[in-house]
């Protein structure tokens, strides 16, 4: 009930990912992409704190616990899709992926991809249906199903975040009045199904009342919890960086403007 999760194909994957950036971005293979510059302390600091989110999401006792608690689980699918992507995203240096582009039809697949409309509904769609009770419970009583599930929003996570924290000049990031539009409107459907969560008079996932309680949580106050956590931390994500976001463009353009009266 409180075990780590050291399944051989998830550590390696967390291995490759974490290897990978050691050897491709500080380390000895650096040499090998085009236009490369030692990452600044900050990048890597950001990378590997992504790195450690998603570990904790995935290995930690929080994934055998989400077997019992919806609680957990949404805990998990909030870590996994909205904390560790934006993290790994900012501590990408802007030369590591451009090699990708270099593969025919690259740009346009990812031109389309990591566009704000399309990103929007990708991950609202991949949110909204793995939380509708049948595929959810779906997905705790098949292990392959499960771990298509966390694919699933480890992937649509990463590309709802592009258009804020791009790694990449070739597909950059949006403008900061698109990024203010944007973030406001992903807070909405997170709100939405966490307020639906949270206030259904019923059990939405018959999974759950067939496991044991634990620390004396009742099936109720448990779905009302997992609710609120994917309605209010859920939402002060977007809004906390949709606030960031304004600011540092507001600045900008009073700089710009203070600039131009000077040269005037």
């Amino acid at each position: 009930m409180y075990e780590w999760n050291f399944e051989p194909g998830l550590i390696a994957n967390l291995a490759l990912i974490a290897g990978g950036y050691a050897l491709c971005v500080t380390g000895p293979l650096r040499r090998f992409f085009p236009g490369s510059a030692p990452p600044t302390p900050v990048q890597v600091r950001l990378f590997y704190v992504g790195w450690v989110v998603l570990f904790i999401a995935l290995a930690s006792p929080i994934d055998s616990l989400a077997s019992y608690l919806l609680t957990m689980h949404m805990l998990q699918h909030l870590l996994l899709a909205m904390v560790a992507p934006p993290f790994l995203l900012l501590g990408l240096p802007r030369w590591v992926l451009r090699p990708i582009m270099r593969v025919p039809g690259a740009y346009p697949v990812g031109s389309f991809l990591t566009n704000p409309v399309v990103v929007f509904f990708a991950f609202n769609a991949v949110f909204a249906l793995w939380h509708v009770p049948a595929y959810y419970d779906l997905a705790l009583r098949d292990e392959r199903i499960h771990i298509l599930e966390h694919v699933m929003f480890f992937v649509v996570g990463v590309l709802s975040w592009w258009p804020i924290c791009s790694p990449m000049d070739e597909l950059p990031s949006a403008h900061p009045l698109m990024q203010t539009a944007y973030l406001f409107f992903m807070s909405l459907p997170t709100t939405i199904i966490g307020a639906l969560i949270a206030f259904a008079e019923a059990p939405l996932y018959p999974f759950y009342a067939l496991r044991p309680r634990l620390w004396g949580v009742s099936l109720g106050d448990d779905q009302q919890l997992a609710g609120l956590i994917m309605w209010v931390p859920g939402s002060l994500i977007y809004f906390a960086v949709l606030t960031v976001v304004f600011i540092r463009w507001l600045n900008r353009e009073d700089g710009d403007e203070l600039r131009l009266e000077v040269r005037g």
